[in-house]
């Protein structure tokens, strides 16, 4: 099992980050070592703080309105490895070891497996 890696939490990084009306900030997901974009998802500022103390991802789940952590019921965990917030604070980027078969609910590696025009 990969070791879990808390960043560390500061107030004036989490006054930076910019929610939208609902209170939510797009995250992405990206796999360390391959770079490869696993997914994207919502995070409040509860779910941002315990994804960064915990050294997990915690999401929050707009159609179910609660939070969930990756992999507490497929198994397939992330573990942050380095995490950012872009220029305007209002996208975030989770740099993970993902554990199992991958990040999509669908069982693929990752949600973007589909293109257009192909």
């Amino acid at each position: 099992m990969p070791a879990v890696t808390p960043i560390a939490v500061r107030d004036e990084d989490l006054a930076t980050v910019k929610y939208d009306q609902d209170g939510l900030v797009p995250a992405i997901v990206q796999e360390h070592g391959t770079g490869e974009i696993l997914m994207m998802a919502w995070m409040n500022e509860v779910t941002l703080r315990r994804t960064l103390e915990e050294g997990r991802t915690v999401f929050w789940s707009r159609s179910r309105q609660e939070e969930w952590r990756k992999g507490d019921t497929s198994g397939d965990r992330q573990f942050v490895r380095e995490a950012y917030f872009d220029c305007d604070g209002d996208t975030l980027l989770f740099v993970v070891e993902q554990e199992g078969k991958g990040a999509c609910h669908t069982g693929e590696k990752s949600c973007f497996y589909r293109a257009f025009g192909g």
